[in-house]
């Protein structure tokens, strides 16, 4: 195994997962582990799930549906930016002729 990677071992809705992972993104997968538990017990919590699957799914889904969010709010921005410095080139090209 190269010096650059571990193995771990993360613990979702009763289940120990083995994984092999770079170093540097271990405390990464350990947090993003962590909100995946968290989430399953909240759903287990306040919505009476019994099924640690049923659990997991939600939380699965939740956290896609904030990435999705997250991912259309940074191409927005980006369309911005990019039409921003279109515009910025342009009066540059203006100021150069």
């Amino acid at each position: 195994m190269p010096d650059d990677v571990q193995k771990i071992k993360i613990n979702l809705a009763d289940r120990v997962y083995p994984l092999t992972v770079r170093r540097q993104e271990e405390e990464n997968v350990r947090r993003a582990a962590q909100a995946i538990q968290a989430a399953v017990k909240e759903y287990e919590a306040n919505f009476a799930v019994r099924d640690k699957q049923d659990s997991l799914a939600m939380a699965a889904l939740q956290m896609a549906a904030r990435l999705e969010k997250q991912q259309a709010a940074e191409w927005v921005d980006g369309r911005r930016v990019g039409k921003s410095l279109e515009a910025i080139e342009a009066k540059i090209q203006q100021a150069l002729q």
